[in-house]
């Protein structure tokens, strides 16, 4: 049987025993706990298909059956270059969403891990074998509109890819060097699902920010397979993201304790040009979650100014190394934040006590944010920051979600919905929650 076979297979089965259960259609009639947030659904029941929330007036999507479902962490793009299709996982595979109609089809069994959709053709790039004991793995691509599979390079032993570049030539990558640990191996607390974090995130990242291992930063030839380190250090490198727009030029960071390190930096695909982003000027200053604008000139990023006391989301301009920091309300503070396609709103998935020391539950919502430059661009001074501020609305209720589960937000393309994963009914699904408030 085919990959395509396969999984629809599996999905087939999962989808027909989430219809049996599934006893709402249409816009449901939601009703709220005494808490707040949609009653929990029975055993065995299927959860609703569409609601409005009771405490935001916006209409909120399920958008998958199959329980354990799950979109793509915040800032890998799952999102096709004519922005029609969304990719995702479920089912054990991965599936691909028609975004506004929300009809799925399967593209690939697994077991594989998806690296992101291309910027320049509907490819999905993914990496099968290797895992937690160092083992090597394979880079593969799938073409998401025929199907076409194609292996493209084995990868090194301790090492993997984790972005394409925005004309899809080169694979950005990081190797550990010699027999150390790596990130999570044998220190991730199974608290099991997608997505999940230890129960002591901040002591492993403090235990492996302490070890010191060398590492190379690489990219490797999509056309030959040709590998290319562009950076050696003992610092330990992370979560690299190509600008969408400029295919030479590639954001990562030096992960750790976020106040125990200068986190976000650039590089040109030459090795050149290794450029901090942002110095930290007071104790417990922490700054990470870093993300592109989809134009590729700006670099957002979260400050904590300093940790667990005041908030502030940093936009940061790759051409003039200007930056403009929006103020967050701590009572609307998010894990994670996202930006529109036109950079006009902002979007927040909230947090709770337990993975963040000072959430509480007033923060368990998904948010949307209206940014504004309370400078009016005037120009202030010689290398001044510009101030801002984040305007918050809730959109959906997340009370009865479990934070270890991170909602990981994004808008669609047209700017209409905020898509985010949840726990909020048990299992993890995908949901979808339009901008625009329905009237009550």
């Amino acid at each position: 049987m085919s990959d395509r076979g396969l999984l629809g297979a599996v999905l087939a089965a999962a989808l027909a025993g989430s219809a049996a259960g599934q006893s709402l259609g249409g816009v449901a009639s939601i009703k709220s706990t005494a808490q707040g947030g949609p009653i929990p659904v029975p055993a065995g029941q299927a959860p609703p298909k569409s609601w409005i929330d009771p405490d935001t007036h916006h209409r909120v999507i399920r958008l998958t059956d199959v329980p354990g479902s799950a979109s793509f962490y915040f800032n890998d793009n799952s999102i096709t270059p004519d922005g029609k299709e969304m990719v995702f996982t479920a089912g054990g595979g991965i599936c691909v969403m028609e975004l506004g109609t929300w009809k799925v089809r399967p593209l690939l069994a697994g077991p594989a891990r998806p690296i992101v959709v291309g910027r320049k053709t509907p490819t999905l790039y993914y990496t099968k074998g290797g895992g937690r004991d160092g083992g090597a793995a394979a880079l593969w691509a799938i073409n998401i509109d025929t199907g076409e599979n194609r292996k493209l390079a084995d990868l090194p032993r301790r090492g993997g890819v984790s972005s394409i570049n925005a004309d899809e030539t080169l694979a950005g990558g990081t190797l550990t060097v010699g027999e150390g640990a790596e990130y999570g191996a044998g220190r991730r607390p199974g608290a099991g699902g997608p997505g999940t974090e230890p129960t002591d995130k901040p002591r492993m990242m403090d235990e492996r920010l302490k070890e010191r291992l060398p590492m190379e930063l690489f990219v490797l030839d999509l056309r030959t397979g040709e590998r290319r380190t562009i950076l050696r250090s003992t610092d330990w490198l992370n979560h690299l993201q190509f600008s969408p727009t400029d295919p030479g030029l590639l954001l990562y960071c030096h992960e750790g304790t976020w106040w125990k390190v200068d986190r976000i930096w650039t590089i040109r695909t030459d090795g050149s040009r290794n450029t901090l982003v942002h110095k930290r000027t007071m104790g417990l200053e922490a700054v990470g979650h870093e993300f592109w604008s989809e134009d590729g000139k700006t670099i957002y990023y979260d400050d904590r100014f300093p940790w667990g006391v005041d908030f502030f989301t940093v936009g940061y301009s790759v051409a003039t190394g200007e930056r403009v920091w929006y103020h967050v309300d701590t009572k609307a503070w998010s894990i994670h934040y996202n930006v529109s396609y036109d950079n006009a709103l902002f979007c927040g998935d909230g947090g709770a006590l337990g993975p963040v020391e000072w959430a509480s539950t007033e923060n368990q919502w998904i948010y949307l944010f209206r940014p504004e430059r309370l400078d009016d661009h005037e120009t202030l001074g010689e290398n001044l920051i510009h101030p801002g501020v984040l305007h918050p609305e809730r959109l959906v209720n997340l009370l009865h979600h479990n934070y270890y589960l991170e909602p990981n937000v994004f808008f669609t393309p047209d700017g209409k919905y905020v898509i985010f994963r949840s726990n909020l009914f048990g299992p993890t699904y995908i949901f979808a929650v339009e901008v625009a408030r329905t009237n009550p």
